[in-house]
């Protein structure tokens, strides 16, 4: 877990003053180039690490070695926290570190520290391509939902339809490394993609956020309202037994094997928004498919066929 790496990086660097890449992987038991991303992530965030070059060289803390927490400044603890909160939330041993992490903090500091952990949350579930570019305006939305400030946006939604927007940011999700903000509009709670926010400001002026409002449960209702859009249709399939799996990656959560197999075939349900998605997904497999319902679906690969037949006649 990323979060455990973090934190022990920065208690080595406070503990020595000063370690090389190769010496923090020694002790994380990582590859050189992992704990190299891990200090360069630390020193993005506004910790004070900083590589020198040369014999002796390495990365430090600025201001020397420390022996513990509490020579944090506030702005050291909400990046740490910004970073390591989120990391830490599919962790059981991570969660107790941080938790020890916030009483070693200065009283003063903890409730921010707190809040700043509090602001990002990963959805485990996730299962794409990670260490995408982090988008540049992630650190003042995460900023604000931490203060309670209210930001405005200039937002394309999917179609590319520009608009503006005063939100109250809720929190930030992270699911492979793509970010979602979760924010009160004037019209209730709304999802945006943060790579499709063009410019966010903050404006200072304080957030609305109710008082039974949790992150994870917010994005978990996204996350079944986004579901069930996608499978408003289902079909019906009879298949070879050994495509299931491939089916399993085509169609994901959206894919049932309803019963056990009969003489190597297995019939399996599957979903998607619209009769004609099914069928595009489906056309591909020609005969080794058999569509039992709906007719909607059937009438759809129907048409496909036919128009693949008289692009594309059969040369004898």
């Amino acid at each position: 877990m990323r979060a455990d790496r973090l934190v022990a990086a920065l208690l080595l660097l406070q503990a020595r003053g000063r370690v090389t890449a190769a010496e923090l992987a020694s002790e994380l038991e990582v590859s050189v180039a992992t704990a190299r991303r891990d200090l360069e992530a630390l020193s993005t965030a506004g910790i004070p690490v900083y590589p020198q070059t040369g014999r002796g060289g390495g990365w430090s803390l600025v201001g020397g070695a420390r022996t513990d927490l509490t020579g944090l400044s506030a702005p050291e603890a909400h990046a740490l926290f910004l970073l390591a909160g989120p990391l830490a939330s599919g962790s059981g041993e991570a969660r107790a570190a941080l938790r020890k992490l916030v009483r070693a903090l200065p009283a003063t500091l903890r409730a921010d520290a707190e809040a700043a952990a509090a602001a990002t949350v990963v959805d485990p579930s996730g299962c794409g391509e990670r260490n995408r570019d982090r988008p540049e305006v992630l650190g003042l939305l995460q900023q604000a939902v931490v203060r309670g400030h209210k930001v405005r946006l200039a937002y394309f939604s999917g179609a590319r339809e520009r608009t503006e927007r005063l939100v109250d940011p809720w929190g930030v999700v992270d699911k492979d490394d793509v970010f979602y903000l979760i924010a009160g509009t004037e019209r209730g709670q709304r999802t945006f993609r943060v790579d499709r926010i063009e410019h966010a400001e903050s404006t200072g002026q304080p957030a609305e956020r109710p008082d039974d409002v949790a992150l994870a449960e917010a994005w978990s209702q996204v996350v079944s309202e986004v579901e069930r859009r996608r499978s408003r249709t289902w079909a019906t399939i009879r298949v070879a037994e050994r495509f299931v799996p491939v089916l399993r990656d085509q169609f994901g959560k959206h894919c049932h094997v309803d019963g056990e197999p009969v003489r190597g075939q297995v019939v399996v349900r599957l979903g998607a928004p619209t009769p004609l998605d099914l069928a595009r997904h489906l056309a591909g497999w020609g005969a080794l498919v058999e569509v039992v319902d709906p007719e909607a679906v059937r009438a759809e690969l129907g048409r496909i066929g036919a128009e693949l037949a008289a692009r594309y006649p059969a040369r004898t």
